[in-house]
């Protein structure tokens, strides 16, 4: 059992993104906590040599807004009571076992990087992409290819969740409107590069079951010389789908903009267009030689509750990329129990599970590898409000950490070689990628606010060593 009479509870938490951060920070301000019952001692790990997660890997590069996010996330940090260890691998670095000896508590918070499948003939050829591998691309994941093969002409997106629109909006959007935000130069490079005239973005559903958010739906108006393109044929309501309208401003408000571009009959003489699909269904990737040439896709109607069904119709689009958005999975983590079919730890509100059902005490799950991969920055809060409340209940079976010093983690990692990152290094990588967007500029010729840095190692070694010199050039 943990001792917490006679010194901080001891917790780490796996994963520095939101649901990571969240919960490090709602257990500093817990009742026990806030009413000196109990002392915390909390440290964040994360594989990434930076914080912040799929807010700096996940999010598109030109939504300034969502970016936002990681001013509140860095407030927290900055307060100086949570350690940061980027660059830290579970399970490579530091094992199960050695966060047992050296923690009393255990939140895994490593969310969902993956795509899920897309489980339709010719999902194999070349020129067929997840959703996530193309946003860990532009958004200049280190772990992911420097060079992504923009090739074709007209492209389909299928999906109708912000990650669909994400990668419409970066595909379709002319890559010079990119300089004022952070892509790396490879990233513009290759988008300026692209060929692209059509993006056809699907979705199984009508206008009234989207899954976009009014925001992200009117973001696409905004971009330049891209015009959007719907079809009267799409534009079907039934009574589930008045009721979501009646019911739901939110509904409401992006049926309203898909009419008033369902309206609007003025030219359209853009160099690009973006076409806005509905009520249409994955059947089969087409293609020729082992690339695709096309996608085909069958009608569905609703059925009166704002569900589909199929038609037997089928329509045929000539494309030669094929994007999936339909959806993440986390990854299984090494010694933990894992729900593939879910993609999850197996989990009652938070307290991990074995195999046989039972808690496994002193470990914890929160964010999308506790639920999938649904919900918004206020379902994360809410999820790691739970299960910080479980872990404080647990604390009288907790099994206590036998190396409970702060300084004993540090000893460890460097006795192993481990090249761990600190906040101190965000500040300085922070600061140099600023000073990258003072020496490159954007396309009026304004000093651009930051270039992110790519290569980990370029990363490690200003986070670590200070350097001054860029080791890669910015655009």
């Amino acid at each position: 059992m943990a001792d917490t009479t006679t010194r901080p509870l001891r917790v780490a938490v796996i994963g520095a993104g939101p649901a990571g951060i969240y919960a490090a920070d709602m257990l500093t301000k817990s009742e026990p906590v806030k009413n000196g019952e109990l002392e915390v001692s909390i440290d964040l790990f994360d594989r990434y040599p930076t914080p912040f997660g799929l807010i700096r890997y996940g999010v598109a590069p030109d939504h300034p807004r969502i970016k936002g996010i990681i001013t509140a996330l860095r407030a927290i940090l900055g307060r100086g009571d949570i350690r940061f260890f980027g660059n830290v691998e579970f399970g490579r670095d530091l094992t199960l076992a050695d966060f047992g000896a050296h923690y009393d508590a255990v939140i895994f918070a490593t969310g969902a990087v993956y795509d899920a499948p897309l489980n339709i003939p010719g999902n194999d050829l070349k020129g067929v992409h997840g959703a996530a591998e193309f946003v860990a691309w532009y958004d200049g994941h280190p772990d992911f290819p420097r060079t992504w093969p923009l090739e074709a002409r007209e492209v389909a997106v299928i999906g109708n969740g912000n990650v669909a629109l994400d990668v419409a909006r970066v595909l379709s959007k002319h890559a010079d409107d990119m300089l004022v935000t952070e892509i790396p130069g490879n990233v513009y490079q290759g988008l300026k590069a692209s060929p692209v005239t059509d993006v056809h973005i699907f979705g199984r559903r009508g206008p009234a079951q989207v899954k976009f958010t009014p925001l992200e739906l009117r973001e696409l108006a905004k971009s330049r010389d891209v015009d959007i393109v719907v079809y009267d044929e799409d534009f079907q309501y039934d009574e589930g789908s008045e009721q979501a309208i009646a019911e739901n401003n939110q509904v409401k408000v992006m049926v309203k903009t898909l009419e008033k571009w369902r309206a609007d009959d003025s030219p359209q003489t853009a160099s690009r267009r973006l076409h806005l699909h509905f009520l249409q269904s994955p059947r089969e990737v087409l293609g020729e030689d082992g690339r695709v040439t096309g996608l085909r896709m069958e009608r569905t109607r609703l059925n009166g509750d704002g569900s589909v069904s199929g038609t037997g119709e089928h329509v045929d689009y000539s494309v030669q990329a094929v994007y999936h958005a339909v959806g993440y999975l986390g990854s299984r983590l090494p010694e933990l129990p894992f729900d593939d079919g879910r993609g999850v730890i197996p989990n009652v509100e938070g307290r991990v599970l074995a195999e046989d059902g039972t808690v496994l005490h002193g470990l914890y799950a929160t964010g999308w590898i506790k639920r999938g991969p649904v919900g918004l920055i206020g379902a994360t809060k809410s999820d790691a409000l739970e299960t910080v409340t479980h872990l404080l209940e647990d604390r009288p079976v907790l099994p206590g950490a036998t190396r409970p010093d702060p300084e004993s983690v540090n000893d460890v990692l460097e006795a192993r070689g481990v090249e761990y990152t600190t906040w101190e290094g965000w500040l300085a990588l922070d600061e140099y990628e600023q000073g990258l967007g003072q020496s490159s500029h954007d396309a009026e010729g304004n000093p651009r606010e930051r270039v992110k840095v790519v290569e980990r190692e370029e990363m490690v070694s200003v986070s670590r060593e200070g350097v001054t010199e860029p080791v890669s050039s910015p655009v």
